[in-house]
């Protein structure tokens, strides 16, 4: 009796494992040279997992006796491993685009915070919305990124800042997690700006003796499932000392330290992730040489958000200084309200294209750590696949194609797998498949419109 799989997926002009060593993440020149099989072909078992890649002819040998499912022919096409999102903040209410124009004028992020936008306005319209509103638009959203070839992707509370709203978008996020294949890593970012009304002193407070306890016993009984803490550590926000102890009260609780760092000014947000043992640090472009430095010692993940400092007119993070020190760099969309990142169809306001509508999307996000940051290709692809899950704690079962890993995968209808990051906007057209544990989640069957 031959056994049967639940995917196949043969003949493919590449198949990029990324890695296929075991490697929890890449640096440096391992970031250069991606492992590539030629005319290869992917096995996934029954459980979800990854059961052989290798040569197409081998495979073939190999599993002749074997019966699938479902049967790909990727004959000209290539393979990679589904693509993970490190940073995105996914669950609000509300509409951002007058800021837009603000900015377009010369306003400043702390200058629409001030102007009662940004952080704030959100929170007014999150905390006013309904749960089945957010899991509409949360899943609209996730449904999109899905489209786009993100099969993991980080998902962040942060715009209630009050017990009751938090733990409100955190259950958003599980009720998402439950009904949609996409993988999510939840983060609980209660500290993502200080309240109305209150001190940085209070809201720390509030933090650690109210929010904290009650999301430790949610977690406990199983009503949520959190994976990370999150903290916005700027000038005007948290400053070090409470950006502390947030953190290690997270960490207390065993959630992965996961926070923004070191975006509008030099804080030494770095040195602070890397003294507690943090597995990421976002944002980053204000970073020191020591926090660098400090980072690469600690093995601590620097997930870098082009669309940030393009949106915003920031410099841009310093991709080259960190991968010269050993950093381990990662990508993120940064998918808000303040930071719409989806596709590109227009050059009226900048010299670069601008972000206006269409899909949220790590393709265009790696294009443009390419061209912005001065990142390879290879080193893009790598950021946004073994080191972003790595950000997360998730790259012993993401972010590369090897045996026993989660059979997450992209199928492109293309012959060469740069033109996923050449082809700017081009993604739409490119996926022929997302699949996710085996399953095919999204078929993207061109000919269907005809």
């Amino acid at each position: 009796m031959s056994t049967r799989y639940r995917l196949l997926v043969k003949n493919a002009k590449q198949v990029v494992l990324i890695c296929s060593n075991g490697e929890k993440y890449l640096t440096g020149d391992g970031m250069q040279h991606l492992r590539i099989i030629e005319n290869g072909s992917i096995i996934v078992g029954s459980d979800g997992r990854i059961e052989a890649v290798g040569a197409a002819d081998t495979i073939r040998v190999d599993y002749s006796e074997a019966s699938f499912d479902k049967v790909i022919d990727a004959t000209g096409m290539c393979v990679l491993p589904g693509l993970v999102d490190a940073h995105t903040h996914p669950v609000w209410a509300g509409d951002r685009v007058h800021e837009f124009a603000m900015k377009l004028s010369g306003a400043t992020y702390m200058d629409v915070h001030r102007a009662g936008g940004g952080i704030h306005f959100t929170v007014e319209h999150t905390r006013a919305a309904d749960a089945s509103e957010l899991v509409a638009s949360l899943s609209s959203r996730l449904q999109r990124m899905l489209h786009s070839g993100t099969t993991l992707v980080e998902c962040k509370s942060g715009y209630g800042l009050d017990l009751q709203t938090e733990l409100k978008m955190l259950k958003v996020i599980e009720t998402v997690r439950r009904a949609l294949p996409i993988n999510i890593s939840s983060t609980y970012c209660g500290a993502h700006a200080v309240p109305k009304g209150k001190t940085v002193v209070e809201a720390t407070e509030d933090i650690l003796q109210v929010q904290l306890p009650k999301l430790k016993e949610c977690m406990e009984t199983g009503a949520i499932q959190v994976d990370n803490i999150d903290v916005f550590c700027e000038k005007g926000v948290f400053d070090l000392t409470s950006t502390k102890s947030i953190l290690q009260a997270g960490k207390d609780m065993g959630l992965n330290i996961n926070f923004h760092g070191d975006e509008l000014h030099p804080m030494n947000s770095a040195q602070l992730g890397a003294e507690l043992g943090a597995q990421a640090i976002s944002h980053l472009e204000e970073v020191t040489d020591e926090g660098i430095a400090a980072m690469a010692k600690a093995n601590t993940a620097a997930v870098l958000l082009p669309t940030t400092a393009y949106i915003l007119r920031l410099p841009q993070p310093r991709a080259r200084d960190m991968l010269k020190a050993g950093v381990i760099v990662a990508l993120g969309s940064d998918f808000n309200p303040n930071a719409y990142c989806c596709s590109m169809v227009s050059m009226t306001c900048f010299k670069e294209l601008i972000c206006i509508t269409a899909c949220i999307c790590q393709p265009i996000v790696m294009h443009l750590a390419c061209v912005n940051m001065r990142m390879s290709m290879s080193e893009a692809l790598a950021a946004a696949t073994i080191n972003a899950a790595y950000a997360l704690g998730c790259s012993s079962t993401h972010g590369s194609l090897e045996v026993s890993k989660d059979g997450d995968l992209l199928v492109l209808n293309t012959t060469r797998w740069e033109h996923l990051i050449y082809q700017l906007g081009g993604h739409k057209e490119l996926i022929r498949y997302v699949v996710i544990k085996g399953n095919v989640i999204y078929d993207n069957d061109q000919t269907q419109d005809l």
